[in-house]
């Protein structure tokens, strides 16, 4: 097979270096199908209705809206806002804080590794290349003559498909590396534009004479 033949010529490496991109393709996936099919849900419908309960003071109604089936952690936070709305804000905030902590590592996770892999495909590839070289250059002076040429030419060939092939690997584990960061700043700016929200119709509730009374 041709893949097989580039494979070889460019020696043991680049089959490290395919390692490298089987696991970030893998990771990938993971991150990809939870962060974008898993935590995908209607944010701003289920938080107006949940707004929309606490306004009506019906925490009861608003708890049941919160168990939604979602790997989107802002169900969760708030949730844990409003099983403390009889709390003063500061209790309310730390309750929310705490559960979007507990979060954070679900989502985060995989986001440091990928930039690694993607990091290790391109030293990799120039470290083939360096070794390329090294083989190029010990294997003239071990030739005759007439095979110099092809032996440097061989060497100089392994170093160049070891530093291409880092190069292919990492620059699509940095789009991807990309795209999962994005998506997670997103969920982030979800969560805090939520536990905001809650926070601020529970403090004008409890602030309002009526429900003071």
């Amino acid at each position: 097979m041709i893949i097989v033949e580039l494979m070889d010529r460019g020696g043991w490496m680049m089959w490290v270096i395919l390692g490298i991109s089987v696991v970030a393709t893998v990771v990938f996936l993971d991150r990809f199908f939870t962060l974008y099919v898993r935590s995908s849900f209607n944010m701003r419908g289920f938080l107006s209705r949940v707004l929309r309960l606490v306004e009506t003071q019906d925490y009861r109604q608003a708890l049941e809206t919160c168990n939604v089936r979602t790997a989107h952690p802002l169900p969760k936070i708030i949730k844990a806002g409003i099983s403390r709305s009889n709390r003063r804000d500061k209790e309310i905030e730390r309750a929310m804080e705490e559960e979007m902590l507990r979060a954070l590592p679900s989502i985060q996770r995989g986001l440091g590794f990928l930039a690694l892999l993607a990091n290790s495909a391109t030293l990799l590839g120039l470290l083939g290349t360096i070794f390329g070289l090294i083989k190029a250059f010990s294997s003239v002076n071990a030739a005759s003559a007439a095979a110099r040429q092809q032996v440097l030419a061989e060497g100089i060939s392994m170093a160049m498909y070891t530093t291409a092939f880092g190069i292919m690997v990492a620059v699509p584990i940095l789009f991807a590396h990309t795209m999962i960061s994005g998506r997670v700043d997103r969920l982030l700016i979800q969560m805090e534009e939520g536990a905001s929200a809650l926070l601020g119709s529970l403090a004008a509730r409890l602030k309002d004479p009526k429900v003071a009374s």
